[in-house]
């Protein structure tokens, strides 16, 4: 007798699912629905499989990116047919931009039932356009062709890293019944790969192999010889490192810098910003004042572009040698002032480039740069102790200051982020998270969760829209056993146009109307809704040591700091011309202009 389609079903997505884990998957995240019923059940079937279950289709697919970003490896996330599938696009967008593995899985009406008007039923084909590496169409089961799905498995999940990481749509029609019988699974393939590390990487490549091209040639030149010219190039020059996310490994960068004795101007996200001669934290604070340490001879980028919009006009107009390194080859230049461009890991090139062994700057060409860094620390250190109520610049150093060494911290954008590039010192251990993709404020909470949901101590440090555009995400979080604090900066509304033009050019009325927003929700009263304990932080010791508690006591907690927008405002000016005067003073005789 030919098994019934119900069990075929079953069978289809328990071999997706066992591929799958055969290939390093290890976790998903399912939002619930009918359609999706048999993958649904061969995920959480699966021992192996860590399974987290969210009701908002768009909070699931920001737990899925999260936790791509903290395990390097694609998350599966899973929803019914419909408009549920529409919810995850601004989470795909992000994984696209920002290159996140995540294995979307989108379930579907079988032909029969498209575009009759059959419920729950809209075009699913290639949803989310060019934001996905790849769409696959898996079409009904058929046990005909079961010899095929390991292969369908293998190729989705493959897709998700095979060239520059991202989002990969799998969509997966299924006929009724959707229960059945689970059958014998297909034999693995001879050739699948195993072990937690996951497949092999497709055209992976080290050392000088890596490199594509330098400048305008034609590609035609040995990898070798890009190589000297461009250790030539740097030959006693006095340049610095821009280190954006996405830095492999820090260690060699720095190793490099070291040699060259050049700075390295650290992103938190990057992985550099830690205790070590080269590192300067408040890069964005030196820009801003008019001395020889913005008159570098060339400039090298690496990882993704920071949100300072100082330095963002310093590579426009700085007139040094730039170069862009990027191991996907996907030139994030929005100031399109680096001609120069190498496809190759950071490390790789650095390691590359040390074998050269290129003329290193002068001595004093670094020391000044840590002078201007260590007389900016001291001045915000300063100023922020002057105060008695919270300051979301105070909060943002706190984080860094005392969450245990191998924690996550996951950061919003506006001026969380900013905060943390402009203000936070240097911090070993801690790796840092952002949807900075698209710089949109969608879904943090629950990128934040599904950081925590890998498995490591989690802090999220979120202003108070970005925080209600997503409280979905607090959905289920008391009883998902994370160790995960939410910091929240409530200022009663969109504190980042208060440094806009539209604060002065606008009527007050009207500025508040449209930009100010105040929302008047009781954030203390959500957050106990959702069962979580609310911490209120009356200055930034308190908030310090309310977030220390949380990570102390483990399990999920919400730290509120309070703060007024036109008191922060002002406090940032502040804070910008100390650290002005303090690096004036630090660089002496090389300051010009005004």
């Amino acid at each position: 007798m030919a098994p019934d389609t119900g069990s075929i079903n079953r069978t289809f997505c328990s071999t997706l699912v066992d591929e799958w884990v055969r290939g390093g998957l290890t976790h998903a995240v399912i939002s619930p629905g009918s359609r999706s019923t048999p993958m649904a059940l061969a995920l959480a079937e699966d021992d192996r499989v860590q399974v987290q279950v969210h009701h908002d289709e768009r909070s699931a697919s920001f737990m899925a990116l999260g936790l791509g970003r903290a395990t390097g490896r694609a998350a599966v996330v899973l929803t019914t047919s419909g408009t549920a599938t529409v919810q995850m696009h601004a989470a795909v967008v992000e994984a696209d931009l920002d290159r996140v593995p995540m294995l979307v899985l989108t379930a579907d009406r079988p032909p029969e039932l498209q575009g009759i008007g059959a419920p729950q039923t809209i075009d699913q084909v290639e949803l989310y356009g060019t934001s996905v590496r790849a769409f696959i169409d898996a079409g009904p089961p058929d046990a005909d062709h079961a010899d095929t799905w390991r292969s369908l498995a293998r190729e989705a999940l493959a897709a998700t890293t095979a060239a520059a990481p991202g989002p990969v749509q799998l969509n997966l029609p299924f006929r009724e019944p959707l229960v059945g019988e689970l059958l014998d699974l297909p034999p693995a393939l001879v050739d699948s790969p195993g072990g937690p590390s996951g497949p092999e990487p497709i055209d992976g490549v080290d050392g000088v192999d890596a490199l594509d091209a330098i400048g305008d040639g034609d590609g035609s030149e040995e990898p070798e010889d890009e190589l000297t010219g461009l250790a030539e190039l740097m030959n006693g020059r006095r340049g610095v490192i821009l280190a954006g996310a996405g830095i492999d490994a820090p260690e060699d960068v720095l190793t490099f810098a070291s040699a060259m004795g050049w700075p390295v101007l650290a992103d938190p996200r990057s992985g550099c910003r830690r205790e070590h001669p080269v590192v300067v934290a408040h890069s964005d604070a030196i820009l801003r004042v008019p001395s020889t340490l913005r008159e570098p001879e060339l400039i090298v980028r690496l990882g993704a572009p920071v949100a300072s919009k100082i330095t963002s006009q310093w590579l426009g107009s700085c007139g040094a040698e730039q170069v862009l390194v990027d191991p996907d080859g996907i030139w994030r230049d929005p100031e399109q002032s680096a001609p120069i461009r190498i496809t190759s890991e950071p490390s790789a090139l650095c390691r590359a480039l040390l074998d050269e062994q290129p003329v290193g700057a002068d001595d004093q060409w670094l020391a000044a740069w840590r002078r201007a860094d260590d007389a900016a620390e001291a001045a915000i250190v300063e100023v922020l102790a002057a105060g008695s109520n919270p300051t979301e610049p105070g909060v943002a150093r706190a984080i860094m200051g005392v969450i245990p060494a191998g924690s996550h911290v996951v950061v919003s954008s506006s001026m969380p982020i900013r905060d943390l590039e402009w203000f936070a010192a240097r911090r070993d251990h801690v790796t840092v998270h952002a949807n900075r993709g698209a710089n949109g404020i969608d879904g943090v909470v629950s990128t934040a969760v599904g950081v925590a949901a890998s498995g490591v101590p989690t802090a999220l440090l979120i202003g108070d829209v970005a925080f209600l555009h997503d409280t979905n995400g607090l959905l289920g979080l008391a009883a998902r056993g994370l160790d995960l604090c939410l910091v929240v900066i409530d200022n009663d509304g969109g504190g980042i146009f208060s440094f806009l033009p539209q604060r002065t050019t606008l009527s007050p009325d009207r500025f508040e109307q449209l930009f100010g927003t105040p929302h008047g929700v009781d954030i203390t009263g959500l957050a106990t809704a959702h069962g979580l304990a609310v911490l209120e932080a009356a200055d930034d010791e308190a908030a310090a040591a309310a977030i220390a508690a949380s990570f102390a006591a483990g399990g999920s907690h919400l730290v509120l700091v309070r703060t007024h927008r036109d008191t922060n405002a002002e406090l940032h000016e502040r804070l910008h011309a100390a650290t002005a005067a303090a690096i004036g003073e630090s660089i002496g005789e090389s300051i010009r202009g005004g």
